[in-house]
């Protein structure tokens, strides 16, 4: 039997036992549905896993494939669901439409229950990617070859497919909101009918700690559970209980859903106690202050680009990361796989979740971008590891920020929108430049001299001077507001290692003086009265460019522990 490619369960926030996996072989064809060839999904053709690895442009591609629905799911809700297919993807189950999604970073699902029929069913999809569409929010997707900055496109299926079997009855969602000060986790929840019984079970490290139930008359509600201090403990609570990168507690979440006697639906869940806020200027995880020391992480790999190969890639990252004295990443360009987000949940690694940018401001960039953004935060709500959102990115999208007021407007009001959405984390506007009113003012500053860094630095007033890629750090009308401030891109120092041709910020001539440029910008932060923290550019080389502390194929490139030594301050540089 052919071995399934990315096997996991691929939404570990919410999970049900009754589902299978449709990764694997799909019938495949550019342009037309001629289904003339076969790729591996979930890797999209421009890929080596996915079997096909062209890098000809195809805006159009068609996969098909033929699924028996096991006998034991008569009676129930089939859903089919898409982990996530760039661009626009249209479904058709047994030649019935059942409908469309546009957004390649986010998931999205169809009860295709209707369609069915007996024995074997054809699913169907087409992808649509119009690579010179610059409306089109993509990130670090190129429409040509790769070069400076940006990558080779994905086009097509690139997260796993599935299908699940749930009840006529089921729950259709939960959000999770935990409060730390009240020790409490507050349980949003969505049903498909009213007129049910709702259970939260809660455990921590294998022991139950609370039990509510409410007979729910309406679709929506909400359950207030309370997180028993005498069963977690009263001394050293957060310690104990809560979760940051040291110590990533979660607790374990039953939801139950009955119709009188009957249960009909049960899913698994978790959560961190955790709490991110900003008081007198400083960023405090669980009323702590917290020293972020992020990596930036464009999350691409030799043979899949955006997809991870599988699991293992992901913890791996996440093990090196914390190897190297890093405490998070800032995910760029690239909302990631969940299965990402759960690992750094469970190891402890905090995340910065950013919005794929598009590059030309209309109003059919605003309705898209918008839209998706949204998706992408309702999808990710519950996982503790993120602790902010970052909807922009160096003006990109919003070239005119400081020109034309609409950009300006649309800046702020993505950050109000997030914060509608979810007060309880940090929310940039614009990160690196012309920010309008962030939660952090986040610098991005390449400058690679400690001597220039320690005075740009060394002070409130000379920081806010500071001019990023000759850009004022707020848009016209906008100015500091006592944010805590960060340097939320640096480095980028190259180091060759495989003999490719490539680039990075700044050239490192061997080893000894890769290090040696290394200190003098993480110490020259690490001094700083200023910073709050920096995110170094970058975790791996990708494609041509090459100034990773890991190389493309995710190994080190340099000693784990003498980077560590440097982020902790504990390294005096050769003479």
């Amino acid at each position: 039997m052919t071995k399934i490619p990315r096997p996991e369960y691929p939404r570990p926030q919410f999970v049900r036992d009754t589902w299978q996996n449709l990764n694997g072989e799909w019938q495949f064809s550019f342009d037309e549905p001629s289904f003339d060839q076969r790729i591996t999904v979930p890797f999209v053709f421009q890929s080596k896993l996915s079997g096909i690895c062209n890098m000809e442009r195809h805006d159009v591609v068609w996969y098909r494939k033929a699924v028996t629905i096991p006998e034991d799911w008569e009676g129930q809700k089939v859903l089919l669901h898409f982990g996530a297919v760039d661009y626009r993807a249209k479904i058709w189950i047994n030649g019935t439409f059942i409908g469309s999604h546009t957004g390649g970073h986010v998931s999205f699902s169809f009860d295709i229950t209707e369609a069915l029929q007996e024995g074997e069913n054809t699913i169907t999809v087409c992808a649509e990617d119009d690579l010179m569409d610059m409306t089109t929010p993509r990130g670090k997707q190129y429409w040509g070859k790769a070069k400076s900055i940006f990558y080779t496109p994905s086009t097509g299926i690139w997260q796993t497919v599935w299908l699940e079997a749930v009840a006529p009855k089921y729950i259709r969602k939960v959000d999770i909101t935990p409060d730390l000060d009240r020790r409490t986790a507050t349980f949003d929840y969505v049903l498909s009918d009213e007129s049910l019984a709702f259970e939260v079970e809660v455990a921590f490290k294998g022991k139950t700690i609370a039990c509510e139930r409410t007979l729910a008359m309406r679709k929506e509600g909400r359950i207030i559970v309370p997180l028993d201090k005498q069963l977690l403990g009263e001394d050293n609570f957060n310690t104990v209980s809560a979760w940051s990168p040291k110590h990533p507690n979660l607790f374990d979440v039953t939801y139950r859903l009955s119709d009188g006697e009957t249960v009909c639906d049960t899913v698994k869940s978790y959560f961190g106690l955790r709490k991110i806020s900003v008081e007198n200027g400083i960023v405090l995880l669980n009323n702590y202050p917290l020293y972020q020391k992020l990596l930036l992480d464009q999350g691409y790999w030799p043979d899949s680009l955006l997809t991870a190969p599988d699991d293992e890639a992901f913890v791996r990252d996440i093990e090196l990361c914390k190897a190297m004295g890093f405490n998070g990443v800032r995910k760029h360009q690239k909302v990631e796989d969940p299965r990402f987000l759960y690992y750094a949940d469970k190891m402890g690694l905090l995340v910065w979740s950013e919005m794929a940018n598009a590059f030309e401001y209309t109003t059919d960039y605003i309705r898209r971008f918008t839209s998706e953004w949204m998706e992408s935060i309702e999808r990710d709500y519950n996982h503790p590891c993120i602790i902010a959102w970052t909807p922009l990115n160096e003006s990109w999208g919003v070239e005119n920020i400081s020109s034309d007021s609409r950009q300006a407007h649309h800046a702020t009001a993505l950050v109000e929108l997030t914060k509608s959405l979810d007060p309880t984390r940090l929310v940039m506007s614009n990160d690196g430049w012309e920010q309008t009113t962030p939660d952090i003012l986040g610098i991005h500053d390449y400058q690679p001299k400690k001597e220039i860094l320690s005075k740009r630095y060394a002070s409130l007033e000379s920081t806010l001077q500071y001019r990023s890629a000759g850009r004022a750090l707020f848009a016209t009308g906008y100015s500091y507001a006592g944010q805590p401030i960060m340097n939320t891109e640096s480095g980028g120092i190259f180091y060759n290692v495989e003999d490719t041709s490539g680039w990075g910020y700044t050239n490192a001539e061997n080893l000894n003086h890769f290090y040696k440029l290394y200190y003098e910008v993480i110490s020259a932060f690490l001094e700083s009265p200023v910073l709050q923290g920096f995110c170094y550019t970058q975790l791996t080389d990708v494609m041509q460019e090459q100034n990773g502390l890991l190389t493309y194929a995710h190994n080190p490139k340099f000693d784990v522990e003498i980077i560590k030594a440097i982020n902790e301050g504990r390294y005096t540089p050769a003479k």
